[in-house]
């Protein structure tokens, strides 16, 4: 149990001690695939934390705000669709910030913030229950697809969850389809999906939102070569790497990389990656969906829409699912 704060009485928090990820090996790997990648979820050090709230800020970075706009403006429409009592599950719920714009209208029963990181998920649990004094905030320390870990710990109910930010955006199609699935699993019979997905849009607008002006998003995607040095003995020089971001259209996904400027060779894990001039690490895929690609998503994993919410310019999607 995480006892580094105290907790109001409304607050419980369950550590499931997830397992600590092989880092070494998983980067090591990633690295002298081909093509070289590095999993985006190593993003997230404490510097990389901070650049990306300053990304969403931005003007050019419209997904945070937007989707802001949509929950604060239909917040009694989705309660009407989720209905109120429910055990309202968020996976990777980090700092709780959009929950908070439903909170009121939803009046869950429960809440449940799901994260790895036991330190920020105990800080935000009891803050949680400082500002909402009426709600039970039940705490998991877990992996989300570990279920076994967590399902029995749960108070009855109707349970919902509520995945904002277009996280199923980073994934590949056939793992979105899978959580998906999983997420129904979870909320079957009665329960739904809340869930927050980025449109497919012109590709000017996109290019833009991932290589802003004032070069933060290229400040973010090198700073994950320094959060590499610091977990993978590796010996990046992140100043010898180039941010590269680009909308395909064909695949509907952004893409970004980080290209090699010389030919250099860089060690990691007691290893040497070669690297040619130009050659690249694939960092990171945020796919784009059209809300009928959604929905015919949603569909292949036992699951209809039941309401769809957008903003005036079609920019981004707030959808409730239930079971099919």
């Amino acid at each position: 149990m995480y006892q580094a704060v105290s907790f109001p009485d409304n607050v419980t928090l369950l550590d499931a001690h997830p397992e600590p990820a092989d880092s070494k090996g998983e980067i090591l790997r990633g690295l002298m695939s081909d093509p070289k990648t590095i999993d985006p979820k190593w993003f997230y050090d404490t510097t990389g934390a901070e650049l990306f709230v300053e990304i969403t800020q931005l003007p050019e970075y419209y997904p945070t705000r937007t989707e802001i706009g949509i929950l604060t403006m239909h917040r009694d429409d989705i309660a009407a669709h989720c209905g109120t009592g429910s055990v309202l599950i968020e996976p990777g719920s980090g700092n709780a910030e959009k929950v908070r714009l439903l909170l009121d209208a939803l009046q869950p029963s429960t809440y449940v913030p799901l994260d790895i990181s036991a330190e920020q998920l105990g800080e935000e649990a009891a803050l949680l229950g400082q500002q909402y004094p009426w709600l039970n905030v039940h705490a998991v320390c877990a992996d989300f697809k570990d279920s076994d870990a967590y399902l029995d710990s749960l108070p009855q109910g109707r349970r919902i969850i509520f995945y904002p930010g277009s996280t199923i955006g980073n994934m590949e199609p056939e793992a979105a389809l899978e959580f998906l699935r999983f997420a129904r699993q979870i909320t079957a019979p009665d329960g739904g999906i809340l869930i927050g997905v980025d449109l497919h849009k012109d590709k000017a607008t996109l290019d833009a939102a991932y290589n802003d002006a004032s070069g933060v998003t290229a400040q973010f995607n090198r700073n994950v070569l320094d959060h590499v040095n610091a977990l993978a003995d590796a010996q990046f020089d992140s100043s010898t790497f180039r941010h590269k971001a680009f909308y395909n259209e064909d695949l509907r996904r952004i893409e970004m990389h980080l290209v090699s400027q010389e030919q250099q060779s860089v060690r990691c894990n007691g290893e040497v990656i070669q690297f040619m001039d130009g050659e690249s690490i694939h960092t990171e895929n945020s796919y784009k969906y059209s809300v009928k690609g959604f929905t015919d998503l949603a569909s292949r994993a036992g699951l209809k829409v039941e309401q769809s919410w957008t903003d005036k310019q079609q920019m981004f999607s707030v959808h409730y699912l239930s079971s099919a």
